[in-house]
């Protein structure tokens, strides 16, 4: 028991520090001053191997760091990331805790998608205005122009990256002796691609660039 418990503490604080990594480096503007980082991705993997806690966690310890280093937006803006990624890894780590099967996996991150567009739409409007200096007004007519077609883009890139992701993340997790075998996964070794998820991913992802373009 206390070996697992220290593979888990192991293998959390490299998803932390991975995520942490992910939104200090790998921030790229999307539409006018929104910006889109994969940070979530990492932690909704952590959601998947270990349960919504984990995710939970991860998503205070990275948007906490990020506070009191990189960011600008201070107390709010750490509160609006850690509402934004649990309502994704959160969601699709509890989905697929009642079903590790590919279809549970794939129906969470889908569910994840929706409730971050949704979740996000609402404390967008709500908190806002707070932390960027906009009134109510002006962030009530960009939610449809600016953070509607945002985070449906960041929800579908965080779904398609994580379903590309995830298996080859997990494999290498698992020949790492970093975490045990996942139920619904195959033994370390044999990594069986799967076309399904794949295309399903590519479409996802394909979506995302079309929004994109379409937004500008």
């Amino acid at each position: 028991m206390k070996h697992t418990s220290t593979k888990k503490l192991t293998t959390v604080g490299l998803l932390c520090t991975l995520a942490y990594i992910a939104t200090a480096v790998g921030r790229v503007p999307l539409i006018l001053f929104l910006k889109y980082d994969p940070k979530d991705v990492i932690i909704v993997i952590g959601g998947l191997l270990f349960g919504p806690l984990t995710a939970l966690g991860i998503s205070v310890l990275v948007s906490v760091t990020e506070m009191l280093t990189v960011s600008s937006t201070g107390i709010w803006g750490c509160l609006m990331n850690v509402i934004s990624s649990c309502a994704f890894a959160c969601t699709a780590a509890s989905v697929y805790g009642k079903k590790r099967q590919l279809s549970g996996a794939v129906g969470g991150l889908l569910g994840g998608w929706g409730c971050q567009v949704a979740v996000m739409m609402f404390w967008n409007y709500l908190v806002a205005p707070v932390y960027m200096g906009y009134s109510r007004e002006a962030v009530a007519q960009l939610l449809l122009p600016a953070f509607l077609p945002f985070n449906v883009i960041k929800g579908g890139l965080n779904a398609g990256i994580t379903l590309l992701l995830y298996k080859p993340v997990v494999t290498a997790l698992r020949r790492s002796h970093l975490v045990d075998a996942v139920p619904g996964t195959n033994p370390p070794g044999k990594m069986r691609f799967r076309p399904g998820v794949f295309l399903t991913a590519l479409l996802i992802l394909a979506d995302c660039v079309l929004l994109f373009l379409r937004a500008f």
